[in-house]
């Protein structure tokens, strides 16, 4: 068997890598569409389509952290309310007001992700 130029490794090379990437893009999308499936069957209905993507982009970010966190949060706190949540924009306007002069009794509401 005759011994590959540099220019003919290349090009063998880069057509790997393109079959490669092609097939990473497949199966990304397959893996992304199997989790919105999943996605599906969550109640996720009780967040705004920005929490939730803000939820995921987090937990994404963060990586395993984020779920070993959200577990002990779970089991500490009581069971979730049936009653229906706020929209964010109404919860903003009812803010409560403060009695003093010059800010003083304003609450400060504060969030961490």
């Amino acid at each position: 068997m005759p011994k590959m130029t540099d220019r003919e490794r290349l090009a063998k090379i880069e057509a790997d890598q393109q079959s490669l990437a092609q097939e990473a893009e497949s199966v990304r999308r397959a893996l992304r569409a199997h989790y919105g499936k999943v996605a599906t069957e969550l109640a996720v209905e009780r967040l705004s389509e920005r929490e939730f993507r803000d939820v995921l982009s987090h937990a994404i970010r963060v990586g395993g952290a984020a779920i070993a966190a959200l577990k002990t949060f779970s089991r500490a706190s009581a069971p979730p309310e049936q009653t229906p949540l706020k929209k964010p924009a109404e919860a903003r306007r009812k803010l409560p007001q403060g009695g003093g002069a010059n800010g003083e009794g304003e609450a400060l509401f504060v969030v961490q992700l």
